[in-house]
């Protein structure tokens, strides 16, 4: 509870240093990588693009929903929350639709094994399609862009509605090993 109070801490420092600077401009596109095998890492497991994610998270909420919003002076909807923060914090271009999104080529994560930049994705209309998704920012928690007439927020993942609801997640940010062995 304390890392993620001290995570909270410092994304609100963070936010606080950009709103007193021009934006700069967002770094180049690139594609979410495929996922590739690699070594289970320590629960404990961070890294900086990870870490960016998080506090770009972080320091969106407050800002106003609006459906096919994707930038924080127009709003965001669920996927455009996700889409610019992967975009501006880590240089990655995901997919604009949830659909999309649960669908792309990127590793499933088992709930128990969440990280703090896992994507989340629900079926907030009941059955198994995909209608919901968020960024996983660890502490059991979730930043989205909930409905019409709501604003980015953190949610608990153990919130009865959000068990209920819950699909699947998907790592995009994938961690780095020190070397490689064939």
């Amino acid at each position: 509870m304390a890392l993620f109070q001290a995570r909270l801490a410092l994304a609100a420092c963070a936010a606080a240093l950009l709103a007193a600077c021009a934006t700069p401009p967002p770094p180049p596109v690139v594609e979410a990588p495929a996922p590739r095998p690699f070594a289970a890492a320590p629960a404990d497991f961070s890294s900086a693009k990870a870490d960016d994610v998080l506090f770009r998270a972080i320091g969106l909420v407050g800002t106003p929903y609006r459906w096919g919003g994707n930038t924080p002076a127009s709003g965001f909807d669920c996927s455009g929350l996700i889409d610019f923060v992967y975009r501006d914090a880590a240089g990655i271009a995901l997919p604009r639709t949830t659909n999309e999104m649960i669908n792309m080529r990127a590793q499933s994560i088992d709930r128990a094994n969440l990280r703090s930049g896992d994507l989340v994705f629900f079926s907030t209309q009941g059955g198994r399609q995909v209608s919901h998704a968020g960024i996983y920012v660890g502490e059991g928690r979730f930043v989205h862009a909930p409905r019409t007439g709501g604003t980015v927020r953190l949610e608990y993942l153990d919130k009865p509605y959000w068990q209920k609801a819950y699909l699947d997640a998907k790592r995009v940010i994938e961690p780095q090993s020190l070397a490689n062995n064939p």
